[in-house]
């Protein structure tokens, strides 16, 4: 089957199933826990898609973190294009990669974003995550697949991605949406149970990422995103961020099922902004 045929961004569990003994598939296990670090390789272990690999938010979709800029920093370029190849994804022809989680698309489409980022567009989210397969019928496996080879070359989409300086620059001018993804009450300050600092960037207004899927973690309709992104088509410039760029690529996931071309990310996000406030440059040279 030629690649063109493929789903774009988003993949049904049924066509998946039907699709898992494709050569050029390779599908990605992204669970993870934010409070529970380990939880995740521990859940995949237990029972997962067959054939699926895994990828951890914060050892494969993650660089180490600093002072600055924010929780999950970008990996390193090197690093992540091999943790690729071992999965078998390869750039030319390009392999169809697969991700899913259990939590709303929320650490998939980390995984979504930043192989685009990096120049693979061949890459979908399963709908409904692994509830929704397992909702269709279908089994688990406990077999970890081996080692693959692939040969993944990096293509940087750099104008994707802006940094704390850019939104300073950008932040209250009129033609600029910044998008807060973080839920209401994280976004007003009135809670933060992860970052030290409560609150939100000025300027900035609130779309919360779990407002574009249901509560069976499946996507809203396109004609539901395109009614919920409406807004997007007022501004010349649009800039995503949540607390440390993952849960935005919720919200960049839905722009693109709703025909929107990828907007930029301040992947730092909260975390990397708020980092500012008790950790003054000054003070951290």
């Amino acid at each position: 089957m030629a690649l063109v045929s493929y789903p774009q961004h988003l993949v049904h569990p049924d066509w998946l199933h039907d699709h898992l003994q494709d050569d050029t598939v390779v599908v990605v296990d992204c669970r993870f826990s934010l409070q529970a670090p380990e939880q995740g390789r521990q859940n995949y272990e237990a029972g997962h898609i067959p054939g699926a690999h895994y990828l951890a938010l914060n050892q494969d979709l993650s660089g180490p973190v600093a002072i600055h800029g924010g929780r999950h920093p970008l990996p390193d370029l090197e690093a992540v294009s091999k943790r690729f190849e071992s999965l078998g994804i390869t750039s030319d022809p390009p392999t169809y990669v697969v991700a899913y989680d259990d939590s709303r698309f929320a650490f998939a489409s980390r995984l979504w974003w930043l192989l685009r980022y990096l120049g693979h567009d061949a890459v979908a989210v399963l709908d409904g995550g692994l509830q929704g397969w397992q909702a269709r019928g279908y089994g688990l496996s406990t077999e970890v697949p081996q080692p693959a080879s692939g040969r993944f070359s990096p293509r940087l989409q750099a104008d994707w991605l802006v940094d704390i300086d850019y939104v300073r620059q950008r932040q209250g001018q009129r033609e600029t949406l910044l998008i807060d993804s973080r839920s209401p009450a994280r976004y007003r300050g009135e809670q933060e149970p992860i970052d030290p600092v409560a609150g939100s960037i000025p300027g900035s207004v609130n779309y919360f990422w779990q407002a574009v899927s249901d509560g069976q973690g499946q996507m809203r309709s396109q004609r539901h995103l395109q009614a919920h992104w409406a807004s997007l088509r007022d501004a010349d410039e649009v800039i995503v961020y949540c607390g440390s760029g993952v849960t935005a690529c919720v919200n960049l996931l839905s722009q693109a099922i709703a025909g929107e071309p990828m907007h930029k990310l301040y992947l730092g996000g909260w975390s990397d902004w708020c980092s500012y406030l008790v950790t003054p440059p000054s003070a951290s040279a």
